[in-house]
């Protein structure tokens, strides 16, 4: 965990890098595009979009207009909830590959786990990766018992489980689970939308450092050996936000960190959602 183009291996035998750029409210057209753009020509080979934030064709305008071979980032897109369901997943992955203007995608996830649904969808996904449409392929907002009731039946367990993951919820038990099952935890939301950024700990810790809060989370995230994929559509936040590769916080500060959790969230719980 060098630098930025620093990888977690996944269990498909693909690596994706431990820092990337979310997406997320980032609007369709000039500023998803630039933002995209803006990130990669820092250095960042991550981006993550999906079906619900309607910018995957920004992002596939920015990746093409980059100048970085397509072979050296990482995609992430996601199916939505209304399109869960064996072939209605296969169509909307299609629309979503379309809209980037991709041949593939490096990692598909099931944006939430829709009761009744997500099997039939998780069937479809490894149809995806053995046709060679998606490297790898994982979920997103699973608890423990959705993992388990999935795994039951799966031919291929999940890569990578992306959840609300920050400071204040440091989903613990799951990571543990997680990593006991070689499925590489990923945070959204990891700086708390914004809740963190005050936070006396976190200053305090930064300003040992020399790090901003956003740093001392980011740098927790990746000591903790979870993905993280920070939102920002400012030039100097996204550069700061990667520029976290160059100290190492102390077991005491980690703890510190640790001893945040609060098991708040700021999303919603994935056994109740209603959208």
């Amino acid at each position: 965990m060098k630098n930025l183009q620093s990888r977690a291996t996944l269990s498909s035998g693909y690596s994706m890098p431990w820092l990337g750029l979310g997406v997320y409210k980032v609007q369709e057209g000039q500023e998803v595009v630039d933002s995209v753009k803006t990130a990669i020509a820092h250095g960042y080979r991550s981006i993550d979009t999906a079906a619900l934030y309607k910018n995957e064709e920004g992002v596939g305008q920015a990746i093409r207009e980059s100048g970085v071979p397509r072979e050296e980032l990482f995609i992430t897109t996601k199916v939505w909830n209304s399109d869960q369901g064996y072939d209605s997943t296969l169509k909307a992955f299609e629309d979503s590959i379309t809209r980037l203007g991709l041949d593939y995608v490096d990692l598909y996830l099931i944006h939430w786990p829709v009761k009744g649904k997500y099997k039939d969808t998780w069937r479809a996904l490894e149809k995806l990766q053995q046709d060679g449409k998606v490297r790898s392929i994982g979920v997103s907002n699973f608890h423990i018992h959705h993992l388990e009731d999935l795994m039951k039946d799966a031919n291929v367990k999940p890569a990578v489980n992306q959840v609300e993951l920050h400071p204040l919820l440091s989903q613990k038990e799951l990571r543990e689970f997680c990593k006991a099952e070689g499925i590489q935890i990923e945070a959204w939301a990891p700086l708390a939308q914004g809740h963190l950024l005050d936070n006396e700990v976190l200053k305090s810790i930064g300003a040992k450092y020399g790090k901003s809060t956003a740093q001392v989370i980011l740098r927790w995230d990746i000591q903790s050996e979870i993905v993280t994929i920070p939102k920002s559509v400012k030039e100097q936040r996204i550069i700061e936000n990667a520029d976290v590769f160059d100290f190492d916080l102390s077991a005491e500060d980690m703890k510190q960190i640790d001893d945040l959790n609060e098991n708040r969230r700021f999303g919603a719980d994935p056994d109740n959602f209603n959208f």
